[in-house]
């Protein structure tokens, strides 16, 4: 079982957020933390009390703002922003994007900056451990005021109604909450508006991702370097002191992870020297590091920027340490909608370098000798050909993806909501391009392999070797034509769950130590 995650004592690390939002991790609350929130409480009572109007304690919202709403009305007033709030459409979010959006706006509310009660964040810390997943849709955020609608999707459920999803079925939420024995939430003043004015949704998204990409970057330089090994090209223009030249620290990132394994390859070794005849080698190969390592700068931007979100208490109004209730537009999701962009252009373009990649080693023209689109009777069999016509096919509309979601404002609730993010939609994009990149991986993955035995009997290095042997257990090698959708599927599995770059990490370390 992962380790419970601590909630409110510090800022939750990306790792904490993975675990709760894929593993399950168990969330603990402690008695500081509910006395924090116990105390910011009172500053909410006490302007509740004010017959002086306090945006969201006594009023309406949004462009309803200067609407007073009297003690006796509130409770509806709560009730009713949710209900209405929670309109959501199109497609269930997936189950992991839902705990995260749930464990990070329980996180803010544990701040004791926004002013609800302790049972607002006892609630939406049992609902997580209890695994009930409210059902969130696709469509209604536009990334500004929060991921209004997402958010509103949970707080419905926190209140017993709507559906949700407990062990992959869906039941009412009422019915849910009262088979874990938690009460529904009666909302009070502000508590309506602390469960919605968050950029939690986007956020998450973004945490998974680069949760995701970390691994996906390391299995690209891998991909490279099969490429490289199996189409016979060098590995000098990975050396450390070229690398050195242009002090980019993405590109030796990657350069070191193509030289380690290219390590110890007798296959590298066999052509080297000034006997092999070529000048340099076509860009996809030569320039694999500066590509990857681009994508791995703008990976430690996007990193930078999830890690002050993180840091963040996103509310509106908030509640100030030194007790003041206050307007304010950090609910903006600009700077994470901007990242998340930024990352689908960089996963397109290393979907696309791999995917050049895996087109030379179809081509006899330009692979060096092995047979045209590595099938195993010319004229009879197509071989890898329709493969690669898939990971043209994703790279494709992964360029289309790249197309970015954050400039296109569309103003809402009256034009009071006049410029607006886009971050939710910049991040569901960027899910879907993380899938194409993790499939044109594979496919270039399972080229690699095939090219690696059809070089035989020369053999391949121990990192590269052990990928093609692990590919083996999945997918055949050299042969007649068979179905490849399911092998191509059951590799990309493999890279999805890191399997295909720990395989390549832990040869080349061993070959490093022996």
């Amino acid at each position: 079982m992962p380790i419970p995650v601590r909630i409110g004592a510090d800022t939750l690390s990306p790792a904490e957020v993975v675990a709760v939002a894929r593993d399950g991790a168990q969330i603990l609350l402690t008695d500081e933390v509910l006395d924090r929130i116990a105390e910011t409480r009172g500053v909410i009572d006490a302007l509740a009390a004010d017959p002086h109007p306090h945006y969201g304690v006594s009023t309406g919202f949004g462009a309803l703002a200067t609407t007073f709403i009297a003690p006796d009305r509130r409770r509806q007033l709560q009730a009713s922003l949710i209900r209405s709030h929670a309109a959501g459409t199109g497609a269930e979010v997936e189950t992991e994007v839902v705990r995260a959006l749930q464990l990070l706006r329980l996180q803010t509310l544990a701040s004791g900056r926004t002013g609800v009660r302790p049972v607002v964040v006892e609630t939406y810390a049992a609902m997580l451990n209890a695994r009930i997943t409210p059902i969130v849709r696709e469509y209604g955020s536009l990334g500004c005021s929060g991921d209004l609608a997402p958010l509103a999707h949970i707080a419905l459920a926190a209140m017993g109604e709507s559906d949700v999803r407990v062990d992959g079925a869906s039941i009412a939420a009422s019915e849910a909450l009262a088979q874990a024995g938690i009460e529904p939430l009666v909302l009070e003043e502000k508590e309506g508006l602390a469960l919605i004015n968050g950029t939690d949704g986007m956020l998450g998204m973004l945490l998974l991702a680069l949760h995701d990409l970390d691994t996906l970057l390391t299995t690209a330089d891998l991909a490279a370097a099969m490429s490289v090994e199996s189409q016979l090209g060098t590995d000098a223009v990975f050396a450390a002191d070229l690398m050195a030249l242009r002090p980019q620290d993405g590109q030796a990132v990657s350069a070191t992870h193509i030289r380690t394994f290219l390590a110890g390859s007798p296959m590298v070794a066999s052509h080297r020297g000034p006997e092999d005849g070529r000048v340099q080698d076509a860009y996809s190969l030569r320039c694999s590091p500066q590509v990857h390592g681009a994508a791995r700068d703008t990976m430690a931007h996007a990193a930078t920027i999830a890690s002050r979100e993180l840091a963040s208490v996103i509310d509106n109004p908030v509640v100030t340490v030194d007790g003041r209730i206050e307007s304010n537009g950090n609910f903006h999701g600009a700077p994470i909608a901007a990242v998340l962009d930024f990352l689908a252009i960089s996963v397109a373009d290393v979907a696309s370098v791999s995917e050049r990649r895996t087109d030379r080693a179809l081509d006899p023209a330009r692979n060096r000798g092995l047979p045209p689109f590595l099938a195993h009777e010319v004229g009879v069999d197509s071989g890898l050909m329709i493969a690669q016509y898939a990971a043209a096919g994703i790279v494709s509309e992964l360029k289309r993806l790249a197309v970015p979601a954050s400039v296109d404002s569309i103003p809402s609730s009256a034009m009071q909501e006049d410029h607006v993010s886009m971050g939710w939609a910049a991040a569901r994009k960027l899910r879907r391009a993380i899938d194409g990149l993790t499939r044109v991986l594979a496919i270039e993955v399972i080229t690699g392999a095939l090219a690696l035995d059809l070089r035989a009997p020369i053999e391949a290095g121990p990192a590269t070797g052990a990928v093609r042997d692990l590919v083996r257990t999945v997918a055949d090698g050299p042969g007649p034509d068979r179905f490849l959708s399911p092998e191509i599927e059951a590799v990309t599995a493999l890279v999805r769950s890191g399997a295909i770059a720990r395989a390549a990490s832990s040869s080349a370390t061993a070959e490093e130590n022996s």
